[in-house]
Protein backbone atom coordinates (compact mmCIF):
# COMPACT_ATOMS: atom_id res chain seq x y z
CA UNK A 1 0.00 0.00 0.00
CA UNK A 2 1.28 3.69 -0.77
CA UNK A 3 -0.27 6.23 1.63
CA UNK A 4 0.55 10.15 0.79
CA UNK A 5 0.02 12.49 3.90
CA UNK A 6 -0.19 16.26 3.35
CA UNK A 7 2.61 16.52 0.47
CA UNK A 8 4.30 19.55 -0.68
CA UNK A 9 6.57 20.94 -2.55
CA UNK A 10 7.90 24.51 -3.33
CA UNK A 11 10.37 25.91 -5.57
CA UNK A 12 12.53 28.89 -4.76
CA UNK A 13 12.30 31.36 -7.45
CA UNK A 14 15.99 32.47 -9.02
CA UNK A 15 16.15 36.34 -9.73
CA UNK A 16 15.48 36.07 -13.62
CA UNK A 17 11.57 34.54 -12.45
CA UNK A 18 11.73 36.73 -9.60
CA UNK A 19 11.99 40.21 -12.94
CA UNK A 20 9.20 38.32 -14.58
CA UNK A 21 6.61 38.11 -11.59
CA UNK A 22 6.75 41.35 -11.15
CA UNK A 23 5.72 42.33 -15.14
CA UNK A 24 2.71 40.50 -13.89
CA UNK A 25 -0.47 41.72 -13.16
CA UNK A 26 -2.17 40.71 -9.91
CA UNK A 27 -4.75 38.84 -12.20
CA UNK A 28 -2.59 36.95 -13.65
CA UNK A 29 -0.65 35.88 -10.47
CA UNK A 30 -0.97 32.26 -9.51
CA UNK A 31 -2.36 31.89 -6.42
CA UNK A 32 0.20 29.46 -5.07
CA UNK A 33 3.20 31.97 -6.00
CA UNK A 34 4.54 34.43 -2.99
CA UNK A 35 7.63 36.80 -3.07
CA UNK A 36 10.20 34.52 -3.30
CA UNK A 37 8.54 30.62 -3.68
CA UNK A 38 6.20 28.73 -6.05
CA UNK A 39 4.32 25.84 -3.79
CA UNK A 40 3.31 23.73 -6.92
CA UNK A 41 2.00 21.55 -4.25
CA UNK A 42 0.39 23.03 -1.25
CA UNK A 43 -1.29 20.05 0.33
CA UNK A 44 -1.84 16.42 -1.59
CA UNK A 45 -3.18 13.49 0.84
CA UNK A 46 -4.55 10.26 -0.60
CA UNK A 47 -4.00 6.46 -0.13
CA UNK A 48 -3.68 3.42 -2.91
CA UNK A 49 -4.58 -0.28 -1.74
CA UNK A 50 -2.99 -3.17 -3.29
CA UNK A 51 -4.69 -4.60 -5.86
CA UNK A 52 -6.54 -0.76 -6.36
CA UNK A 53 -6.05 1.48 -9.40
CA UNK A 54 -6.04 5.22 -8.43
CA UNK A 55 -6.83 8.12 -11.41
CA UNK A 56 -4.95 11.03 -10.32
CA UNK A 57 -6.89 13.83 -12.30
CA UNK A 58 -6.26 17.64 -12.51
CA UNK A 59 -5.91 20.84 -14.92
CA UNK A 60 -3.04 21.47 -16.92
CA UNK A 61 -0.61 22.84 -13.46
CA UNK A 62 -2.50 21.49 -10.51
CA UNK A 63 0.43 19.97 -9.38
CA UNK A 64 -0.25 16.40 -10.57
CA UNK A 65 3.34 15.38 -12.06
CA UNK A 66 5.11 17.17 -9.25
CA UNK A 67 3.09 15.24 -7.39
CA UNK A 68 4.01 11.79 -9.31
CA UNK A 69 7.51 12.94 -9.25
CA UNK A 70 7.95 12.71 -5.40
CA UNK A 71 6.21 9.55 -5.21
CA UNK A 72 8.48 8.37 -7.35
CA UNK A 73 11.92 9.84 -5.39
CA UNK A 74 12.96 11.73 -8.31
CA UNK A 75 11.79 15.20 -6.15
CA UNK A 76 12.14 15.48 -2.58
CA UNK A 77 9.07 16.72 -0.92
CA UNK A 78 9.52 20.16 1.10
CA UNK A 79 6.77 18.42 3.70
CA UNK A 80 4.81 15.61 3.78
CA UNK A 81 5.26 12.15 4.41
CA UNK A 82 5.21 8.97 1.63
CA UNK A 83 4.72 5.37 2.59
CA UNK A 84 4.79 2.19 1.13
CA UNK A 85 3.97 -0.64 3.09
CA UNK A 86 4.57 1.63 6.10
CA UNK A 87 8.37 2.26 5.17
CA UNK A 88 8.82 6.24 4.87
CA UNK A 89 9.76 6.80 1.48
CA UNK A 90 11.74 9.97 2.09
CA UNK A 91 13.77 8.32 5.05
CA UNK A 92 15.15 5.79 2.65
CA UNK A 93 14.36 6.73 -1.17
CA UNK A 94 17.55 3.86 -2.49
CA UNK A 95 15.89 1.35 -0.95
CA UNK A 96 12.07 1.98 -1.85
CA UNK A 97 13.13 2.84 -5.70
CA UNK A 98 13.20 -0.60 -6.02
CA UNK A 99 9.55 -0.89 -5.14
CA UNK A 100 8.45 1.43 -7.50
CA UNK A 101 7.66 1.50 -11.10
CA UNK A 102 7.63 5.00 -12.38
CA UNK A 103 6.59 6.31 -16.03
CA UNK A 104 7.38 9.64 -16.38
CA UNK A 105 6.34 11.94 -19.66
CA UNK A 106 10.28 11.72 -20.25
CA UNK A 107 11.05 8.02 -19.88
CA UNK A 108 12.89 7.23 -22.46
CA UNK A 109 14.91 4.43 -24.26
CA UNK A 110 18.61 3.37 -25.48
CA UNK A 111 17.85 4.14 -29.14
CA UNK A 112 20.14 2.22 -30.87
CA UNK A 113 19.22 -0.82 -29.11
CA UNK A 114 16.50 -3.20 -29.56
CA UNK A 115 13.03 -3.17 -27.36
CA UNK A 116 14.52 -6.56 -26.06
CA UNK A 117 17.69 -5.54 -25.16
CA UNK A 118 16.50 -2.20 -23.46
CA UNK A 119 14.02 -4.10 -21.32
CA UNK A 120 16.67 -6.99 -20.51
CA UNK A 121 18.98 -4.06 -19.43
CA UNK A 122 16.82 -2.03 -17.12
CA UNK A 123 16.08 -5.99 -15.56
CA UNK A 124 19.79 -6.75 -14.99
CA UNK A 125 20.13 -3.61 -13.14
CA UNK A 126 17.24 -4.66 -10.68
CA UNK A 127 19.26 -7.77 -10.41
CA UNK A 128 17.29 -9.88 -12.74
CA UNK A 129 19.04 -12.47 -14.63
CA UNK A 130 18.81 -15.80 -16.66
CA UNK A 131 15.68 -18.14 -17.29
CA UNK A 132 14.04 -15.56 -14.70
CA UNK A 133 14.49 -12.56 -16.54
CA UNK A 134 13.71 -14.44 -19.80
CA UNK A 135 10.16 -15.80 -17.83
CA UNK A 136 9.43 -11.95 -17.30
CA UNK A 137 10.11 -10.64 -20.16
CA UNK A 138 8.26 -12.86 -22.09
CA UNK A 139 5.21 -12.42 -19.36
CA UNK A 140 5.50 -8.82 -19.47
CA UNK A 141 5.18 -8.23 -23.84
CA UNK A 142 2.30 -10.67 -23.89
CA UNK A 143 0.46 -8.15 -21.80
CA UNK A 144 1.46 -5.06 -23.88
CA UNK A 145 1.70 -6.77 -27.29
CA UNK A 146 5.50 -6.23 -27.90
CA UNK A 147 6.49 -9.67 -29.44
CA UNK A 148 5.99 -8.33 -32.93
CA UNK A 149 8.47 -5.41 -32.54
CA UNK A 150 10.65 -6.87 -29.83
CA UNK A 151 13.36 -7.18 -32.02
CA UNK A 152 13.20 -3.72 -33.18
CA UNK A 153 15.70 -0.85 -32.92
CA UNK A 154 14.09 1.55 -30.29
CA UNK A 155 14.78 4.92 -33.35
CA UNK A 156 12.65 2.75 -35.30
CA UNK A 157 9.44 2.75 -32.88
CA UNK A 158 5.89 4.14 -33.13
CA UNK A 159 4.82 6.72 -30.17
CA UNK A 160 2.78 3.53 -29.51
CA UNK A 161 5.54 1.41 -29.23
CA UNK A 162 7.45 3.33 -27.22
CA UNK A 163 5.49 3.95 -24.96
CA UNK A 164 4.43 -0.13 -24.42
CA UNK A 165 8.38 -0.68 -24.50
CA UNK A 166 8.65 1.99 -21.94
CA UNK A 167 5.96 0.59 -19.96
CA UNK A 168 7.98 -2.77 -20.04
CA UNK A 169 10.90 -1.19 -18.80
CA UNK A 170 9.54 0.50 -16.24
CA UNK A 171 7.68 -2.84 -14.39
CA UNK A 172 10.29 -5.48 -15.58
CA UNK A 173 11.09 -5.47 -11.23
CA UNK A 174 7.82 -6.38 -10.42
CA UNK A 175 7.04 -3.16 -8.01
CA UNK A 176 4.86 -2.76 -5.50
CA UNK A 177 3.60 0.22 -6.61
CA UNK A 178 3.44 1.77 -10.38
CA UNK A 179 3.03 5.20 -11.00
CA UNK A 180 2.19 6.31 -14.25
CA UNK A 181 2.29 10.06 -15.48
CA UNK A 182 -0.22 10.28 -18.53
CA UNK A 183 0.61 6.81 -20.29
CA UNK A 184 -2.14 6.86 -23.36
CA UNK A 185 -1.35 10.87 -23.90
CA UNK A 186 -0.43 11.48 -28.05
CA UNK A 187 -1.64 7.50 -28.17
CA UNK A 188 -3.81 5.74 -31.31
CA UNK A 189 -6.67 3.89 -29.99
CA UNK A 190 -5.23 0.71 -30.43
CA UNK A 191 -2.22 1.40 -28.49
CA UNK A 192 -4.02 3.25 -25.30
CA UNK A 193 -6.85 0.40 -25.33
CA UNK A 194 -3.57 -1.97 -24.73
CA UNK A 195 -1.93 0.35 -22.13
CA UNK A 196 -5.56 0.64 -20.33
CA UNK A 197 -6.03 -2.98 -20.33
CA UNK A 198 -2.06 -3.65 -18.82
CA UNK A 199 -3.24 -1.11 -16.29
CA UNK A 200 -6.77 -3.04 -15.32
CA UNK A 201 -4.95 -6.50 -15.27
CA UNK A 202 -3.62 -4.96 -11.97
CA UNK A 203 -6.73 -4.98 -10.46
CA UNK A 204 -6.63 -7.48 -7.72
CA UNK A 205 -2.79 -7.89 -7.85
CA UNK A 206 -0.45 -7.48 -4.43
CA UNK A 207 0.05 -3.93 -7.12
CA UNK A 208 -0.59 -0.47 -6.07
CA UNK A 209 -0.97 1.50 -9.04
CA UNK A 210 -1.20 5.29 -9.82
CA UNK A 211 -2.14 7.02 -12.56
CA UNK A 212 -2.42 10.59 -14.32
CA UNK A 213 -4.67 11.13 -17.19
CA UNK A 214 -6.78 13.79 -18.90
CA UNK A 215 -9.54 10.75 -20.19
CA UNK A 216 -11.85 10.62 -17.82
CA UNK A 217 -13.07 7.53 -19.86
CA UNK A 218 -10.25 5.61 -19.04
CA UNK A 219 -11.28 6.60 -15.36
CA UNK A 220 -14.47 4.91 -15.48
CA UNK A 221 -13.18 1.62 -17.34
CA UNK A 222 -10.47 1.02 -14.58
CA UNK A 223 -10.08 2.83 -11.85
CA UNK A 224 -11.25 2.13 -8.02
CA UNK A 225 -10.56 5.44 -6.94
CA UNK A 226 -9.89 9.22 -7.98
CA UNK A 227 -7.77 11.94 -6.67
CA UNK A 228 -8.03 15.08 -8.14
CA UNK A 229 -5.60 17.61 -7.43
CA UNK A 230 -6.27 21.79 -8.52
CA UNK A 231 -3.84 24.82 -7.89
CA UNK A 232 -1.39 22.00 -5.69
CA UNK A 233 -4.47 20.98 -3.18
CA UNK A 234 -6.44 17.73 -2.73
CA UNK A 235 -10.12 18.64 -3.51
CA UNK A 236 -11.30 14.95 -4.20
CA UNK A 237 -10.61 12.09 -2.66
CA UNK A 238 -12.63 8.87 -3.02
CA UNK A 239 -14.37 6.16 -4.87
CA UNK A 240 -15.53 6.54 -8.98
CA UNK A 241 -19.11 5.91 -7.32
CA UNK A 242 -19.00 9.17 -5.00
CA UNK A 243 -16.85 11.29 -7.58
CA UNK A 244 -19.86 10.32 -10.43
CA UNK A 245 -22.13 12.10 -7.33
CA UNK A 246 -20.69 15.05 -7.17
CA UNK A 247 -21.61 15.93 -10.77
CA UNK A 248 -25.40 14.56 -10.01
CA UNK A 249 -24.72 11.26 -11.30
CA UNK A 250 -24.39 12.55 -14.71
CA UNK A 251 -20.95 11.86 -15.50
CA UNK A 252 -17.37 12.35 -14.51
CA UNK A 253 -16.70 15.48 -16.74
CA UNK A 254 -19.55 17.22 -14.66
CA UNK A 255 -17.74 15.86 -11.42
CA UNK A 256 -14.57 17.14 -12.72
CA UNK A 257 -15.89 20.90 -13.67
CA UNK A 258 -18.04 21.26 -10.40
CA UNK A 259 -14.82 20.71 -8.12
CA UNK A 260 -12.58 22.81 -10.35
CA UNK A 261 -14.62 25.63 -10.50
CA UNK A 262 -15.35 25.36 -6.88
CA UNK A 263 -11.68 25.24 -5.97
CA UNK A 264 -11.27 28.08 -8.38
CA UNK A 265 -14.10 30.28 -6.54
CA UNK A 266 -12.43 29.49 -3.39
CA UNK A 267 -8.65 30.63 -4.70
CA UNK A 268 -10.47 33.94 -5.62
CA UNK A 269 -12.35 34.97 -2.39
CA UNK A 270 -9.04 34.16 -0.67
CA UNK A 271 -7.03 36.50 -2.83
CA UNK A 272 -9.73 39.35 -2.11
CA UNK A 273 -9.43 38.57 1.10
CA UNK A 274 -5.43 38.77 1.08
CA UNK A 275 -5.76 42.33 -0.80
CA UNK A 276 -7.92 43.78 1.41
CA UNK A 277 -5.91 42.63 4.54
CA UNK A 278 -2.77 44.16 2.10
CA UNK A 279 -5.03 47.32 1.75
CA UNK A 280 -6.07 47.86 5.25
Amino acid sequence: MIEVQNLAKSFRYDKVALKERKKKSRQNIDPREDNRHFHAVRDVTFKCEPGKVLGLLGPNGAGKTTTLRMLSTALSPTKGSIFIDGTNVIDSPLTMRKQIGFLSGKTSLYRRLTVKENVAYFGKLHGLSGKALEQKIDKVFDLLDIHSFANKKAEDLSTGMQQRANIARTVIHDPKVLVLDEPTTGLDVISAKTIVDFIESYRGSNVSVIFSTHHLHEVESVCDQVTLIDKGVTQFNGDVADFRAIGNGNDLYSSFLALVDESSSQSEQSDIKQQAFVGA
